[in-house]
């Protein structure tokens, strides 16, 4: 997947969305939040989705860490 574009994708049964960005992506950092505000209204249904529930998941931004140099 590539950018914040993402794509559409269903739910297992009894699915969370952890789980959900885990099986597609392969890691949730930050890309659950990022797929929340994507789709209004999902926050509802993220602990138990419908099977079937289409899903549009966001690859977040890389988070930027400050660089700290211990000898500076």
């Amino acid at each position: 997947m590539s950018g914040a574009q993402g794509v559409t994708v269903r739910a297992h049964a009894h699915e969370t969305l952890d789980a959900l960005a885990w099986r597609q992506l392969g890691t949730t950092a930050g890309h659950v939040e990022a797929t929340l505000a994507a789709n209004p209204g999902l926050a509802k249904l993220a602990a138990d989705l419908p099977e079937g529930q289409a899903v549009r998941l966001v690859n977040a931004p890389e988070p930027t860490r400050p660089m700290v140099h211990l000898w500076d």
